[in-house]
């Protein structure tokens, strides 16, 4: 223990690993610890259900029934999340070719919720005319507005037609294709994914940028644009320790932190059971640094154990479900993830629902009502509210750089956007995906 490190990173959580990864890769000296005895910090998969398990962790008397089938079967996410087909998690998985360590499948369909139905989101032109979502002018006008997007060209300006990305509103850009409210709302939601409207009154450029992501990761495999990863999200941490590992980074789990030595305002070491390890700089996530964060807000979420598929989806035994904020009177989108026994995480014939949402009252399960009806029946719920936690400095001075805690979205755009910030923060230069790829010469390659 008593050596001196590039960067110590405490925590096991995804954003954690990657940036260890990263830094290994970069030919970093890194020190890895976790005071859990499992990777995956607060982005864990609970497995097997009695024994770290859901019921212990949710404080539910008595022990799973014996028709949840064989504990070992079960792997639950505690932050349920997919991965966008062509987003940044799977360009990273990519480039560091972590993905040798994991399994995906693709997600079977996307869903939207309208007047307390729900419905498949349209996101190409075909679907679009065929969607029981809009009546026929409707569907005309929002294939020529999906037509718009996918033509869209930041380095052409011809392909604009008139609207100056940068200053125009995304508001302005639905009138000029006379897109009705309901269209606005999965528009928003479903496609460009969004929590609130408040993208509306911001420059076009992002959301176009938003909806295209959303149709390129869709055209990659074609049932829904989202992935995830057998055995559950915890084999993503997991697979970047692996890289970090075999780049030379120590791991230790099962690792009390007793203190973050700070001398001079600057980080300069760790100290666990008695010893201390030096280091240039440190990340954590919140846990670690409680008195370095400030609350921003609170996540509710459910999971729901179900013995049969979400009604109105084909039977899918993976979806995600998204009912933006106008139809239930909301500022933010409730979100319903569902994988299943399909993807190794149940056992055979159950289902996994979470349902999750950014607190707004003082009654957050009242909140999710609208989602967990459409679950009914609901053999078993685990309900957790968590604080969202957000460092109150960018840790120039100490050299402490802290992660965000997981936000209610369903996919992992925004903790991709963490780790580049951190990235930025700790190097002073922006984050290039290219710095990720495995060096060909590599002293510990793998055969």
């Amino acid at each position: 223990m008593n050596e001196e490190y590039d960067v110590i990173v405490l925590g096991t959580g995804l954003t954690e690993c990657i940036l260890s990864g990263i830094m290994s890769v970069n030919g970093k000296k890194v020190l890895h610890m976790d005071r859990n005895p499992y990777y995956g910090g607060e982005s864990a998969s609970i497995t097997p259900l009695e024994d770290v398990s859901l019921y212990k962790r949710f404080k539910i008397p008595g022990s799973p029934p014996e028709s949840m089938g064989r504990g070992r079967d079960w792997n639950v996410d505690l932050i349920p999340k997919f991965l966008m087909a062509n987003g940044q998690l799977v360009k990273m998985l990519l480039y560091t070719e972590v993905t040798r360590y994991l399994d995906f499948k693709v997600t079977e369909g996307s869903f939207v919720y309208k007047g307390g139905k729900i419905y498949k989101v349209p996101s190409t032109e075909a679907e679009a005319l065929a969607s029981s979502l809009m009546g026929l002018f409707e569907k005309r006008r929002f294939r020529k507005f999906l037509v718009y997007v996918a033509n869209f060209d930041e380095k052409d300006p011809r392909t604009f037609e008139g609207i100056d990305p940068k200053k125009t509103t995304m508001r302005d850009v639905y009138k000029k294709f006379d897109l009705g409210q309901d269209v606005i709302d999965f528009t928003g939601h479903a496609l460009a994914l969004y929590r609130t409207d408040d993208y509306l009154d911001q420059p076009c450029y992002e959301t176009i940028n938003r909806i295209k992501l959303y149709s390129e990761s869709l055209a990659r495999y074609g049932k829904s644009p989202y992935l995830y990863p057998l055995y559950g999200l915890g084999e993503l941490p997991q697979g970047f320790a692996r890289l970090s590992a075999i780049y030379g980074g120590t791991y230790m789990l099962n690792k009390p932190i007793e203190e973050i030595i700070v001398q001079n305002g600057k980080v300069i070491g760790v100290k666990s059971e008695g010893e201390i390890a030096r280091c240039k700089q440190l990340i954590c996530d919140p846990s670690y640094v409680k008195d370095r964060v400030e609350k921003v807000g609170q996540v509710i979420r459910v999971i729901c154990i179900l013995s049969h598929p979400i009604k109105n989806t084909n039977d899918a035994n993976s979806c995600q479900i998204i009912i933006p904020q106008n139809q239930v009177n909301r500022k933010s989108d409730i979100y319903v993830c569902m994988i299943s026994f399909a993807h190794n995480v149940a056992a055979q014939g159950k289902y996994i629902a979470i349902v999750s949402t950014t607190v707004e009252t003082k009654e957050p399960e009242k909140e999710i009502r609208p989602a967990l009806e459409l679950l009914e029946p609901i053999e078993q719920k685990f309900v957790s509210i968590s604080d969202l936690l957000v460092p109150k400095d960018l840790g120039t001075e100490s050299q402490i750089f802290i992660s965000r805690t997981y936000d209610a979205t369903t996919h992992f755009e925004t903790t991709c956007d963490d780790i580049k910030n951190i990235y930025k923060r700790m190097t002073g230069s922006e984050f290039d995906f290219e710095e990720m790829k495995r060096k060909k010469n590599d002293i510990y390659g793998e055969d």
